[in-house]
């Protein structure tokens, strides 16, 4: 496993723009993954990397408004949120695959490592 700590999240009004950094220590990663979670909701996928090669995907939700990137010489993964809506209200978790590049990458099950989770709260 690698060992992931999310920062980055708070209050914004909707409109504005938040970043959320996944600093990462430990193993190597292959894929590293964006999620949220709302109150009484399943965990919904955000966005993917790839860790070499860049190769990404995104939720339909969040396409054109969120921007996922990684630091390799830092080992952290990024996420910049603009145009943030009420419903992008949730807790925000980055995981990560440390075993292959192979496998899913939209189901939070398919990742072997998570971080603690940041709160993210769009509000008028």
């Amino acid at each position: 496993q690698v060992q992931l700590v999310e920062s980055g999240g708070g209050l914004v009004q909707p409109g504005g723009s938040l970043r959320l950094s996944c600093a990462a220590s430990g193993r190597s990663i292959y894929v590293m993954g964006w999620f949220r979670q709302a109150p009484g909701k399943e965990h919904e996928f955000v966005a993917a990397i790839t860790w070499t090669g860049g190769s990404i995907n995104y939720a339909n939700s969040v396409k054109g408004r969120f921007t996922i990137s990684r630091d390799n010489a830092e080992n952290t993964a990024y996420l910049q949120m603009n145009s943030l809506k009420p419903e992008d209200t949730a807790v925000y978790y980055c995981a990560a695959k440390t075993e292959s590049y192979y496998g899913g990458r939209t189901y939070f099950g398919d990742y072997d490592s998570w971080g603690q989770g940041t709160q993210v709260t769009v509000s008028s």
